[in-house]
């Protein structure tokens, strides 16, 4: 991963680390156990990021 980032760039990565957060308890409490899961979580090594970046060196 390069050091030197752009901005539209760091802005997907951010949004993709927002949204990978665990099910709040409260939710889990009011459903009763039935939601536990959310479908967008990512782990960091099984499931990568569609990234777009320029590629210089083919």
């Amino acid at each position: 991963m390069a050091r030197v980032k752009t901005y539209a760039f760091k802005k997907h990565l951010a949004a993709a680390y927002k949204s990978n957060k665990s099910v709040p308890v409260w939710v889990i409490a009011r459903t009763s156990g039935r939601v536990r899961t959310t479908p967008s979580r990512r782990h960091w090594r099984r499931t990568k990021l569609k990234l777009k970046t320029k590629r210089f060196f083919r």
